[in-house]
């Protein structure tokens, strides 16, 4: 049997290492998680942690390693010390994947009724356009020094805004559907 600790590189603050595919996920895991913005999605989502940690593992490690793993190799990628059986792995893939498309439908469900042509949502809808405005103001990264620190400051500042914002909207009694 492969082991599953296969070396990869990764790209992480911008150098190339080589690392154990374990250890190259546990990285990326941890910081996806630690991430601000994500906290607030995340506690504010259908999923668990573990449900979201779960779900990553199972679309995103294959990217990382390159290769098809077997449910059993992606269990020993959660960040948990406690070693995990394959079918406590795919119980909690399957509830996160449930849940997703629960989320999906209730959107559907809400766009059909007409919920999003109400000025309710409005909020909902301007956090949306200024996450995908943050999530591209990570991709493209100046060359130059100066420009580069201009850039890192509007991320920033975008990156504030948008956790304001979603501490805000995350509380159901201050803003009503």
């Amino acid at each position: 049997m492969r082991s599953v600790y296969k070396i990869v590189s990764i790209q992480y603050n911008g150098k190339v290492t080589k690392l154990k595919l374990k250890d190259g996920v546990k990285i990326w895991l941890n910081g996806a998680l630690s991430d601000p913005i994500v906290q607030i999605l995340a506690k504010n989502s259908q999923l668990t942690k573990t449900q979201l940690e779960t779900l990553l593992i199972d679309i995103l490690a294959e990217n990382i390693s390159g290769k098809q793993l077997k449910y059993d190799e992606k269990a020993n990628l959660r960040l948990t010390k406690a070693k995990i059986s394959r079918g406590a792995f795919n119980r909690t893939l399957k509830q996160s994947k449930e849940n997703v498309i629960k989320s999906i439908y209730t959107v559907l469900l809400l766009g059909y009724l007409g919920v999003f042509e109400s000025t309710t949502l409005d909020p909902y809808l301007e956090i949306a356009n200024k996450l995908h405005e943050y999530v591209e103001a990570h991709q493209g990264t100046p060359d130059k020094e100066e420009e580069l620190k201009d850039h890192l400051k509007v991320i920033e500042i975008i990156r504030s805004e948008l956790e304001m914002s979603l501490k805000r909207l995350s509380s159901p009694s201050q803003e009503p559907l």
